[in-house]
């Protein structure tokens, strides 16, 4: 079976270009109808990309970091989901930075069962007095893993990464989100400037410069991701 779509003409769906457009016009419909606003984790919004939520227990599972710092809460499903995993692998804490964490979704997050074994810290995750909230809360002999969803401009992603990078240990991760923000700008409700300012901007310009990570294709082979080239290995 082929199909003809923009610059694609008469492409085999079964073959690796195939799969790759497909996979490229599902995000855009993917995103279109906010489909990742109708996921949760136990009882709590997760707003991801459901192929990526299964990526993520993949690496959490093999990593077994003793703590992941995220960047961005929203509804705090994120936090949810990696902090029950945790409690299954018996080890673990996360630590939420927000600018903003609204009320109620601070009374839902602090009194779910996986509260334990979350700390919420309340501010731009690039100011110097967060970041030092953020270290005080790391021990030196600790595992940790990075996940910047936070402000998704070229910018602010670009500062999160040359702040964060350093907490992330050798064989853990970087996982920047949401690069795919430069594929759907395009899309009916998407916004123009998505295009010149992205996350993904971001991940290239730092890969180019740091010999300290590499980008891990293994966790998008699934291709619907919302995270292109955004699982970045330390190797040293």
């Amino acid at each position: 079976m082929k199909i003809t779509v923009n610059n694609y003409k008469d492409v085999d769906i079964y073959s690796k270009e195939g799969f790759e457009l497909l996979s490229e016009l599902w995000l855009k419909v993917y995103a279109h109808n906010k489909l990742t606003h109708q996921v949760s984790w136990m009882g709590i919004p997760i707003i991801q990309v459901a192929e990526d939520i299964i990526m993520m227990q993949e690496l959490i599972w093999k990593i077994k970091p003793d703590v992941i710092i995220e960047c961005g809460v929203a509804h705090g499903g994120s936090l949810i989901f990696y902090s029950s995993l945790m409690e299954l692998i018996g080890n673990g804490r996360v630590i939420g930075v927000d600018v903003e964490i609204r009320p109620h979704n601070r009374i839902a997050i602090e009194s779910h069962s996986m509260a334990t074994r979350i700390t919420l810290i309340e501010g731009s995750s690039i100011a110097m007095e967060t970041l030092k909230k953020v270290e005080s809360l790391v021990q030196a002999n600790e595992k940790v893993m990075v996940v910047l969803d936070s402000n998704h401009s070229t910018d602010h992603v670009a500062k999160e990464l040359e702040l964060y990078h350093k907490f992330v240990t050798p064989e853990s991760y970087l996982v920047a989100m949401d690069g795919a923000q430069a594929f759907v700008w395009d899309i009916p409700n998407g916004k123009k400037e998505w295009k010149t300012d992205n996350p993904l901007l971001a991940i290239e310009s730092f890969m180019k410069d740091n010999e300290m990570f590499e980008i891990d294709e293994h966790y998008t082979r699934l291709k619907v991701t919302a995270n292109p080239k955004g699982f970045l290995k330390r190797l040293k």
